[in-house]
């Protein structure tokens, strides 16, 4: 809840961030930028370093960097001083799947479905809470508030981790491997940079396909490095298992369809009347409008947990798909009134909520015990891939379906109809690559057996 909220918190003052920062607006935009970076990074990292020295650990350490992180942007407004410190919060976002893979090693069966939905579930509804608090601090307090707010909820979670959170016995042993975790990081920095400063730097400019193609370079040694040694940071062996394979490939999806929902319904809530679709509300009031949908992901959550263990999580996975589909179905032809958004909004977010559900169930179901922190933090990755594509094109179609209004330049209601129906397409994607899931058991079922896994009690 606390790594959701604080993803959400500054989003409130995007626009304003070139004034707070005294600097360009494309120069501003790295403050976002290099959270995102970093939590892609650091998730599929720290969750290879949680399976081997154990996830509480790595969960402490993770929020400690985030807390630090929090407090240097406090602290200042100079821009690179706040680019450093928005990336140390990225690295906490590996705390969601190092959680999921602890209650998988400590919970009996029969309450581990019912763990993993509610934890999914405040993935949706941590950002959504963190719109409208985010909205209330930037309006009637000074921003640097933002970032204090985040240390001060960063650093509740790391106290109640450290009192109340057991270690993890499992341990998969073995030794770290330096080299794979720089080719990743590299492949990922070249591949994530462009999708994310494409707009600004110009799609076909020299920078934007040499970094894509330097991606596919690195990421393609990187993989025939991993598959000849024997302590690789990702088996890339489990991850081509057809259960694993489509249940990432499905979460890239997900992950584009859900980021759409931030996209353009709080563009039509708070847009003027003169746009011909705006509906005037203000930033908080578009905020708590956006809760609703987050509020829904948690009510869900046990009939998520329900359904995967009697359907199993590709059926959850599905109906949170077809879910998706058909809230923003709704929204293309109904924009006009308030309710009409808050309805398409948490019909759309009880589909994410189901999904995120059934991810991380699909996955344990086909991975070693020993494995579950770097297996799951692989999957936290390609939502992060789906959602900064989702940021890149839709933005991409917005700006060049606008039009001038007074000083601002807004998008035209066609381009925000384009928008959600990229998004309905997302969506049916993520339902297709469901499909073919092979039906497998509920989130208690035994995995393979790991190759080699130790078992320490972590301090």
């Amino acid at each position: 809840m606390v790594v959701s909220v604080m993803f959400t918190l500054v989003v409130p003052i995007i626009p304003d961030l070139p004034r707070l920062l005294s600097a360009s607006p494309d120069d501003a935009s790295w403050a976002i930028t290099a959270t995102l970076l970093a939590s892609a990074v650091f998730t599929p990292v720290s969750g290879r370093l949680g399976d081997m020295y154990g996830k509480r650990r790595m969960i402490v350490i993770s929020l400690s960097v985030m807390i630090a992180g929090s407090l240097i942007c406090s602290l200042s407004s100079l821009l690179p001083v706040v680019v450093f410190g928005r990336a140390l919060q990225g690295c906490a976002v590996g705390v969601i799947p190092l959680g999921i893979s602890i209650m998988r090693d400590l919970l009996p069966p029969e309450r581990l479905g019912s763990a993993m939905a509610l934890m999914s579930a405040t993935l949706g509804a941590g950002g959504a809470a963190g719109l409208p608090l985010g909205a209330f601090v930037a309006q009637y307090a000074d921003w640097h508030m933002l970032f204090l707010v985040s240390a001060a909820m960063g650093a509740t979670g790391l106290v109640l981790t450290l009192t109340i959170v057991p270690g993890s016995p499992v341990r998969s042993g073995g030794r770290f491997d330096v080299l794979g975790a720089a080719g990743l990081s590299a492949g990922l920095l070249c591949l994530l940079l462009p999708i994310s400063k494409g707009g600004s730097w110009g799609w076909t400019s020299p920078l934007t396909l040499g970094l894509f193609a330097a991606a596919a370079v690195i990421l393609l040694v990187w993989g025939f490095v991993q598959l000849r040694i024997a302590d690789p940071l990702v088996d890339l062996r489990t991850t081509v298992r057809r259960q694993v394979l489509l249940t990432n490939l499905a979460s890239i999806a997900f992950g584009f369809a859900m980021f759409a929902t931030g996209l353009v319904f709080p563009q039509v809530l708070q847009a003027p009347a003169a746009s011909g679709y705006g509906l005037e509300l203000s930033l908080l009031q578009a905020g708590l409008c956006m809760a609703v949908g987050g509020g829904m992901m948690i009510v869900l959550s046990p009939v998520s947990a329900r359904l995967t263990a009697a359907r199993g999580p590709k059926v959850t996975l599905m109906c949170g798909g077809l879910l998706t589909v058909a809230g923003y179905t709704c929204a293309v032809f109904l924009m006009d009134e308030v309710w009409h958004l808050v309805l398409a909004a948490t019909v759309v977010s009880s589909g994410a909520g189901l999904g995120y559900a059934a991810m991380p169930a699909s996955i344990m179901g086909s991975v070693p015990a020993s494995e579950t922190a770097a297996a799951n933090g692989l999957n936290s990755l390609m939502r992060s891939i789906g959602t900064a594509s989702a940021s890149a094109v839709i933005s991409a179609v917005l700006a060049a379906h606008s039009m001038p209004l007074g000083s601002a330049v807004l998008p035209t209601r066609g381009g925000l109809e384009l928008a959600l129906l990229i998004a309905v397409c997302a969506g049916v994607v993520g339902v297709l690559l469901a499909a073919f899931l092979p039906r497998r058991p509920g989130p208690g079922a035994r995995a393979p057996a790991a190759a080699r896994m130790t078992v320490s009690r972590e301090p």
